[in-house]
């Protein structure tokens, strides 16, 4: 008889059920590791990972409150508060009163949504901002699993295909680490910074949708997969400007890296980026152009080369040891480089500008070295300088560095890195997954502890002193923060140092002025806003809202009843800056009062005009149409007014006691209705809505908007007991 392999089994069947037993569990466990394994490599679960530790280390600043950029950016921005005024976004800079050319529509629109859907609460802000984050990071993931296989695999090969597994795993470490990473908090944390996240998205998606446009046969299909990349990268550019940094990478890869691409692809694409550029410079001109000063004195040519050298070793230092974590970093001290001797004699202590001249140094060694990983050190590197040059103090900017900077040049850092790490032996790669598993720990756990700092401003402007900022901006918000919960004494300390460094400093001047006020010092108070509104002539060419000790003067002498001064003053300041609204609507109130609603409407309507979406003038002019019984066109002003802001209540407010007072109360009724769906925590509206109800014969209806009214009132009490 011939054996047969089914023999033993057969025996063993039959003869120890126990050993049966233990077989079909070994074949068990040997069937589900290749599941598991199966499993651990799906590109979903991949994504959720990404997803969950990403939320996880940014889950405290959820909770994060309005801070710095933030009060103006989601809550006073004219331009968040209605649908009418997306369009009109692209016609303005990202800050009105303000010297920086920021030019980010895509940020405002995405600012409104979330005001559409959270009103002013910040945890909405802060969700999006996280969502985003976490977005870019599973979009990298996806676009590090498109480039890699180009630096290793210049033509299709039979390779290629057995090295996916690798390529993922790289490509998901990669965009791991970078997504915990805490150098990026300012870009994440803080609501005014969603700017990087948004550029990372579209670009990165765009980048994606054309690999993909690739693949379609459909031309149709390809065609629209083309057309929605190319908008992608409008949306990205009209984010930040950083953007354009994206494209030229993008044409870099293409004509220098990606071999797989036919010519006549590569051309159109050319060609498409050309247009894209030349359409955001085209929308760039539609705000109109802003004042440039020149640098401050200091900022030589040997300087800048110092300072791009020590910018360079900063951001390196963050991203290997992000210990030091603040806003408003600098790498600034004109001091040291007044002259040759101080120069050399200083040059022995310049460990960051070592450390910079380090990180070149590594790049260019890298990136020379020839083996299989050139191309992919080669294109991380390039990344990381294309990104870095912007923000290398090569031209000024606003800061010497900011660690939110470092958003989109930290992903070449870690693609170069990777290409290093790739020439170690194999048997050495589990030492260094599991050396990258402790780092992305480790990196998740300090952005967990950075994401707590932005809790609260007092929280935020403390924590950014202890870890060495000595900004005078971060010292006046912290006084500000002082002045706003009564502590007047902390408050002028803080203002009267920030003075001592900087003298002309019209933001703390009027923050000690205002502060002197309240403290019942006016003469000093006076006089301090009256050397701040003779200096403003100078100091506007610095700082921007230099009007505001105008209008705080202008302020005083109206309420001491000197309305001729006061209007002086603000007829100074209005030929000055005549499009700022604080300094018309001040003017306009006291006209009202010395001479009625028809001269203030003159000044209110001359704004309004060429100020349309302006939601506070519109308010203003419906009043004064109000009070001078022109009932049309008040409540074409109104209506305007309450289509400005989604969430405002004012203007249908004042509609609604026009039409009380005419006894159109059905009319009234509808508005009112209005007015509590837009607040349904206000318990006031629902007494208003009673009184109507009341004034109409419908008693019953009226008791039970009264009885909301008192619940919610009781919801309140219990709420503050329970504070």
């Amino acid at each position: 008889m011939i054996p047969t392999l089914t023999t033993p089994l057969v025996r063993l069947r039959i003869g120890n059920p126990k050993v049966e037993e233990s077989c079909v569990q070994v074949s068990a466990s040997k069937f589900r590791r290749p599941q598991l394994r199966r499993l651990l490599r799906t590109d979903w679960l991949r994504c959720l990972c990404l997803a969950l530790i990403g939320f996880i280390a940014r889950l405290p600043a959820l909770q994060g409150q309005r801070i710095w950029d933030d009060q103006y950016l989601i809550h006073d921005n004219p331009f968040i508060k209605s649908p009418l005024l997306i369009l009109e976004s692209f016609r303005h800079y990202l800050f009105l009163d303000s010297y920086s050319p920021h030019y980010r529509p895509v940020q405002n629109i995405s600012y409104f949504f979330d005001y559409l859907f959270w009103n002013t609460n910040e945890f909405g802000f802060h969700l999006t901002n996280v969502l985003l984050h976490i977005t870019s990071g599973i979009l990298l993931y996806f676009l590090l699993r498109q480039l890699i296989p180009s630096f290793c695999f210049r033509r299709p090969t039979r390779g290629a295909v057995k090295s996916t597994s690798w390529i993922s795993h790289a490509a998901f470490l990669i965009a791991l680490l970078w997504t915990v990473h805490p150098v990026h908090s300012a870009a994440v944390d803080y609501i005014s910074g969603r700017a990087d996240s948004l550029a990372f998205v579209f670009a990165s998606g765009g980048w994606l949708l054309f690999l993909r446009a690739r693949r379609i046969t459909n031309r149709i299909g390809r065609l629209a997969m083309y057309f929605f990349a190319a908008t992608c990268g409008l949306l990205a550019l009209c984010s930040r400007e950083i953007a354009l940094v994206w494209v030229l990478i993008f044409i870099g890869h293409l004509l220098f890296i990606e071999r797989q691409i036919r010519l006549r692809t590569r051309i159109y694409a050319l060609v498409c980026c050309i247009g894209l550029i030349l359409i955001y410079a085209a929308l760039r001109q539609l705000p109109g152009s802003r004042p440039t000063f020149p640098p401050p004195p200091g900022f030589t040519a040997p300087v800048r080369a110092v300072l791009m050298a020590r910018a360079l070793g900063d951001y390196g230092r963050l991203m290997v040891w992000p210990s030091n974590l603040h806003m408003e970093r600098s790498v600034f001290d004109s001091g040291p480089y007044e002259d040759h001797e101080t120069w050399r004699d200083t040059i022995g202590v310049e460990y960051l500008s070592i450390l910079g001249l380090g990180v070149i140094a590594l790049l260019l060694v890298g990136s020379i070295k020839k083996d299989r990983w050139q191309a992919m050190r080669s294109f991380g590197a390039v990344w990381f300088i294309a990104a870095y040059f912007p923000i290398s103090n090569i031209m000024q900017l606003n800061a010497t560095v900011a660690e939110h900077w470092l958003y989109l040049p930290s992903v070449g850092l870690l693609i170069f890195v990777a290409g290093c790490l790739f020439l170690l032996p194999i048997r050495l790669r589990s030492v260094v997954i599991t050396f990258a598993a402790v780092a992305i720990v480790a990196l998740a756990t300090r952005s967990f502890v950075r994401s707590g700092d932005w809790e609260n401003e007092e929280t935020f402007y403390k924590r950014t002193f202890e870890a060495g900022s000595r900004s005078a901006r971060v010292a006046g918000n912290l006084g500000q923060v002082y002045a706003a919960r009564g502590a007047y004494p902390e408050a002028e300390k803080m203002f009267r140092s920030v003075l001592e460094q900087n003298p002309d400093y019209p933001i703390a001047q009027n923050n000690l002025a205002s502060i002197l006020a309240r403290e019942g010092k006016n003469k000093e108070a006076e006089a301090l806003f009256a050397f701040i509104e003779k200096n403003s002539a100078r100091t506007r060419q610095e700082y921007p809202r230099s009007w505001i000790g105008a209008l705080n003067l202008a302020h005083i002498r109206h309420n001491a009843h000197n309305d001729e001064s006061a209007l002086a003053i603000l007829e100074r300041a209005h030929n000055d800056y005549p499009e700022v609204w604080e300094l018309i609507s001040l003017k306009a109130e006291i006209v009202r009062e010395m001479e009625g609603p028809d001269a203030a409407l003159r000044l209110v309507e001359s704004f309004a005009r060429t100020n349309w979406w302006h939601h506070a003038a519109a308010l203003a002019l419906g009043r004064l149409y109000a009070q001078r019984g022109d009932s049309d066109r008040a409540d074409a002003a109104l209506r305007l007014a309450s289509r400005l802001d989604v969430h405002g209540t004012q203007a249908l407010r004042l509609m609604v006691e026009m039409r009380v007072r005419a006894n159109k109360l059905d009319d009234a009724f509808r508005i009112q209705q209005r007015v509590v769906a837009r607040q349904p925590d206000q318990p006031s509206q629902y007494v208003l809505l009673s009184d109507i109800l009341e004034k109409m014969g419908r008693n019953v209806e009226a008791r039970a908007e009264l009885a909301k009214a008192s619940q919610l009132r009781s919801l309140v009490q219990n709420r503050m007991v329970a504070n």
